[in-house]
């Protein structure tokens, strides 16, 4: 998109440019016309000085030789007979006697000129002026252009100015660009701006509207998390109560009660899954960050999910640098380093091995986790973090229980940690590679 002050700049150049151009032409045509008239005055003028100082009116001896060659005069007698004429003057009679005063232009000499006749009553007499046309227009386009070079020079100037004052007129602008780039994201206060123009009240407060509606929003969503976590939670821990009350009776084949129990699960961790997707969402604005260590958090969560993993006899092991501190929102890395490791457990066969790395490259934070399980397939890895999508979906050959929401959960924690996420083939493994780039950035915090 153009930039305001660029459009504004060149279309005022634009405007004066153009209103320049007309007026310097009009006065130019203006000013050749008025340089005619007085080159026109000066042959007049020459003439009559001529008239006033010369009374022969006999022939003379020679001609005149200290006169200029741009200019020359010739005196008639009555009967056209030549009495006196400049070194350069023809010996023609160039104009007519039909009138007492006229000008023409004649060729000779190679050059066109322009000429006065004027008729000298009191001795009978015709007297000629004549100039050089080509002398006359340099001089006068000279004296015109002398007039023309300060506006033309004047154009940039007026450009530089032009500038400086868009940009002064823009600066409220500017400052609101400032204050709304400054806002953090939980930041949904009111912008303030100091003697705003009126252009830009208006502005300002749809802003500040947007913004009280934003922050509504986010508080409803909040509530409502907070609410839904609640009143699913209770119901379903009582049916799981009544579950296994059902299974302990008599009554019930567990046949007959797995397939419920297994449906009640499920839905408790859906419900779960959801909640969180909701809590880490990049859209929610309330993100508090801390400077915590990714070894330690991996090291808590290797530790409360160790009896799953035991089960299954699979082998997890943690290596790299120890000092992997960064700036994060400490529940929802917890959150991010518990999916991946349930879903490599999850995913990975009996006896099967995890492998967790931590790299620290000063400026960013790398966690790798690969696993020996079957891995995914290259046509499906961008669609896995898709809400809601699963491999083969809910018959997954693996038989485990899962949603699809897991590394949905997963790049929305990356992203809001400004991260990236990348999944692969492990070369060591066998399975799956999941590689996560952290930057360490105090600004992010």
């Amino acid at each position: 998109m153009r930039s305001i002050r660029t459009y504004l700049l060149f279309s005022l150049l634009a405007i004066i440019t153009l209103v320049t151009f007309f007026a310097v032409l009009h006065g130019y045509r203006s000013s050749i016309e008025k340089a005619e008239q007085l080159f026109d005055k000066r042959l007049q003028s020459l003439a009559e000085i001529i008239a006033t100082t010369n009374h022969d009116t006999e022939p003379g001896i020679e001609r005149n030789t200290m006169h200029s060659s741009t200019v020359f005069f010739q005196i008639w007698s009555d009967n056209i007979m030549l009495l006196l004429a400049s070194h350069n003057a023809p010996a023609l009679f160039l104009t007519s006697t039909e009138k007492a005063e006229s000008y023409k232009d004649v060729n000779f000499a190679g050059y066109r000129w322009r000429t006065y006749t004027m008729h000298d009553i009191q001795l009978n007499r015709w007297i000629v002026t004549g100039e050089r046309i080509d002398i006359r227009y340099s001089l006068a386009e000279n004296i015109v252009t002398a007039s023309i070079i300060p506006i033309v020079l004047a154009v940039p100037i007026a450009a530089i100015i032009i500038w400086w004052a868009i940009g002064l007129g823009l600066k409220p602008l500017q400052n609101l660009v400032l204050q709304l780039g400054n806002k953090k994201e939980d930041d949904l206060s009111p912008v303030v701006l100091q003697n705003s123009p009126h252009e830009l009240t208006q502005l300002v407060t749809t802003i500040n509207e947007l913004l009280r509606r934003l922050n509504s929003a986010f508080a409803r969503e909040q509530r409502f998390s907070s609410d839904a976590a609640h009143e699913l939670r209770t119901p379903i821990s009582a049916l799981k109560i009544q579950i296994h009350n059902l299974q302990r009776s008599n009554n019930f084949k567990n046949s007959e009660l797995d397939p419920l129990a297994i449906g009640i699960e499920r839905m408790a961790y859906v419900i779960e899954q959801i909640l969180s997707l909701n809590r880490h969402s990049p859209d929610q604005g309330n993100i508090n960050k801390i400077k915590i260590n990714l070894s330690t958090v991996i090291k808590m969560v290797i530790s409360d999910q160790y009896d799953d993993i035991s089960n299954k006899n699979q082998s997890i092991s943690l290596m790299g640098d120890e000092d992997c501190e960064m700036w994060a929102n400490k529940f929802a890395l917890e959150t991010l380093v518990q999916n991946l490791i349930s879903n490599a457990s999850k995913y990975t066969p009996e006896k099967g091995e995890i492998q967790i790395t931590t790299l620290n490259h000063s400026d960013r934070i790398v966690m790798i986790i690969e696993d020996s399980g079957p891995g995914i397939n290259e046509l499906e890895i961008e669609r896995v973090f898709e809400r809601f999508y699963r491999i083969d979906g809910d018959q997954h050959g693996s038989g485990t229980l899962g949603c699809g929401l897991g590394l949905a959960i997963v790049k929305h924690i990356v992203e809001l940690h400004n991260g990236q996420i990348t999944l692969a083939r492990s070369s060591l493994l066998g399975g799956l590679k999941v590689l996560i780039d952290f930057p360490y950035d105090e600004n992010n915090k």
